[in-house]
């Protein structure tokens, strides 16, 4: 029995931190996975398990029997089981809210669904002090005892961290991970009931995997009703949500606040930054269609700007990194993401980017929105990379969230890139939170941009998409930033001022409409 007290354990040690981690994948289909979400998601687990951690002793020292252990983890493990589909509805009414910024119905379930996990995360919490109790057989062993215990669990919890989230969310989702855990659990905690009490006792208790074999086989396993969705999937990195509107197609991750693609088989024109990173080589004194031989994108997403740049500057060469694979597969299945010009890598911007062989005219970077801005692609370090890999005409262009009053991002971002790079630009795109800042490897002014577009304008063969495009930043050119906070890869502050974006959009109403 002394075996199996520790093998429970490595068991409940594993299947609380899977439910954290699953905590967090359940909640960011609607709320995202920024720090903030995180934060809040890690204070109250902790919570959980210091009470689990003091009634458990308690309660222990009470009953120190294995057959009040795995009672009380038979009840962990079923109410965990039941946490997905309690949560469902809630969390679907949530996503409708957070459509429509309903802030008090997004709040409030945010908060029922993490009190729901207060019962199973408590009640696993409890395994680690009454082990400790019940393998107490002398008390000079206490330090090597409660030793064991710890590195038991922990173990466990390194278990319970990687096999969910490197395999089991991409693979059968995040409820029937929910599952998997729980029905461990619960296997485990009703054989060491028989082991400890006999069949008898656990009679009564066989009703409860059989209701959440009920409720599995009934379950709706949708994770959004949204109008219009057409896939929904999870992969090791995001939710992804792909919405059919019209003719057409958008994609959306997460808590789904912004479209970060858009496909339509009838028009190339959008609105949106897509477009808006192809006018960046005009900011030149000259500018020819011609200029543009190769092109990066850092965050591809479902290939919109690859798209885009195909049909201004033809066939070039085309090289897109996202990290997301499951991202890529939709981006060709949905979105038409089969440019025979485009050359995908699914690997991380940086590391793509800074090991690459080619040098081009223009980078764009769609990896960033607020709050989800990897600090790593915002540093001085990085733009030199950036910069390295520029033709001696190239620019950067830049896709940044801000604020209506809010623009310390651009700030910092252009005081950032200004120490690698001589000139810097900004335009805001029209009824949206986002901006596109661009940065020149040649002394540069906006003048060049609007004289670049008369030019244009005379030139009957001139791409219509970049024409209308043009116009846009012309007519939307902001004042170059000034100010700002140097980002580097010892120091990058870009969470906090992210934060502080959020809770400006939330205070300013959420009006607009990110992409």
């Amino acid at each position: 029995m002394r075996r199996y007290l520790y093998f429970t354990v490595f068991i409940s040690g594993m299947t609380a931190l899977a439910a954290e981690f699953g905590a967090s994948r359940l909640l960011q289909t609607i709320y995202g996975s920024s720090n903030l979400v995180w934060a809040s998601i890690i204070g109250l687990i902790m919570i959980y398990f210091a009470v689990g951690y003091r009634f458990g002793g308690l309660w222990a020292d009470r009953s120190p029997k294995p057959q009040t252990l795995y009672i009380v983890l038979t009840f962990g493990a079923f109410s965990l089981g039941l946490v997905p589909f309690v949560s469902a509805p809630v969390l679907r009414a949530a996503a409708a809210a957070f459509d429509v910024l309903s802030l008090g119905v997004v709040l409030g379930s945010f908060a029922g669904t993490l009190v729901l996990f207060s019962i199973p995360v408590t009640l696993l919490a409890m395994a680690s002090p009454f082990a400790v109790r019940l393998l107490m057989d002398d008390p000079i062993k206490a330090g090597k005892i409660s030793g064991e215990i710890s590195a038991v669990s922990t173990m466990g919890s390194v278990l319970g961290a990687f096999l969910p989230t490197l395999f089991m969310f991409s693979l059968v989702g995040t409820t029937l991970t929910f599952l998997f855990f729980s029905g461990i659990l619960l296997v485990v905690a009703l054989i060491g009931l028989w082991l400890s009490a006999g069949s008898r006792a656990v009679l009564p208790f066989l009703i409860m995997p059989v209701l959440l074999v009920c409720i599995a086989l009934v379950n709706d396993y949708r994770i959004k009703s949204t109008p219009g969705q057409v896939f929904e999937a999870e992969s090791q990195y995001n939710y992804i949500e792909v919405l059919k509107n019209g003719d057409s197609m958008l994609l959306r991750l997460n808590e789904g606040q912004g479209v970060h693609s858009e496909y339509n088989p009838n028009k190339l024109f959008y609105g949106g930054p897509w477009e808006e990173f192809l006018i960046g080589p005009m900011f030149n004194p000259t500018f020819s269609v011609s200029d543009v031989k190769r092109i990066a994108i850092v965050g591809l997403a479902a290939g919109t700007t690859a798209r885009q740049a195909t049909a201004i500057y033809g066939n070039i060469p085309i090289d897109g990194y996202e990290i997301d694979p499951k991202i890529v597969e939709v981006g060709q299945k949905y979105f038409a993401m089969t440019m025979p010009n485009l050359n995908t890598a699914v690997v991380d911007g940086r590391w793509g980017l800074e090991h690459s062989k080619y040098k081009y005219d223009i980078i764009a970077i769609d990896a960033y929105r607020p709050p989800y801005i990897p600090p790593h692609l915002t540093t001085i370090e990085f733009f030199r990379i950036c910069a390295e890999h520029l033709t001696e005409n190239g620019v950067l262009a830049i896709n940044v969230g801000r604020a209506p009053k809010d623009r310390r991002l651009i700030n910092d971002l252009a005081a950032t890139i200004r120490l690698v790079m001589p000139s810097t630009h900004v335009i805001d795109i029209p009824n949206t939170f986002n901006s596109m800042l661009y940065a020149t490897m040649q002394p540069t002014t906006s003048e060049n941009l609007r004289a670049n577009l008369a030019v244009l304008l005379t030139n009957p063969q001139s791409p219509a998409l970049l024409l209308t495009a043009a116009n846009v930043a012309v007519n939307n050119i902001q004042k170059n930033p000034s100010g700002g906070e140097v980002y580097t890869d010892d120091r990058s502050p870009v969470e906090w001022v992210t934060n502080s974006l959020v809770i400006n959009f939330i205070l300013d109403g959420g009006v607009e409409t990110v992409k």
